[in-house]
């Protein structure tokens, strides 16, 4: 059993599920591999698209590749429903292709947290839409998105 504690944690309400989505949206936006597999258990367990992942060192080498390849990556969260320890998220993200392509990404996903409140399962599906430079929607600095951007509700997205 781990001592590692990332607050906030289970049973979530409605504003400690809404911040733990935040704190995920932000830890992703830094695309740095080494800051997300934090908020994972050792033996997190993951379906991603037709990938399935298993522990921390997975999580991050598929993550390495999926920055690699996934470039200019900005992404808005939001948070569904919560229940006890498990939160559903909506999301959506853009990115270019090495060739320039754009696109906007969208999914759900299930997360389950131990009482320490590490993720221990991420179950995402999600679709990509080509779409041209003009229809972007997530221009901000790479990094953090400010706190004063729209959401993913206040796009229409």
């Amino acid at each position: 059993m781990t001592t590692e504690t990332r607050p906030p944690v289970p049973p979530f309400t409605v504003e400690s599920a809404s911040r733990k989505v935040r704190l995920a949206e932000d830890a992703w936006n830094t695309r740095d591999p080494d800051v997300v597999v934090r908020v994972y258990t050792e033996d997190t367990r993951w379906r991603n698209r037709s990938e399935f992942p298993f522990g921390r060192e997975q999580v991050r080498a598929f993550l390495q590749r999926k920055w690699a390849r996934e470039l200019d990556y900005r992404l808005i969260k939001e948070l569904w429903a919560c229940d006890g320890p498990r939160i559903a998220v909506r999301f959506a993200y853009e990115w270019r292709d090495d060739s320039g392509q754009w696109f906007r990404s969208y999914g759900n996903e299930n997360w389950e947290f131990t009482p320490q409140g590490l993720m221990a399962r991420r179950y995402a599906s999600i679709n990509d839409l080509p779409i041209v430079e003009g229809q972007r929607l997530f221009k901000w600095p790479l990094g953090r998105r400010p706190d004063d951007h729209a959401g993913l509700s206040e796009l229409g997205l």
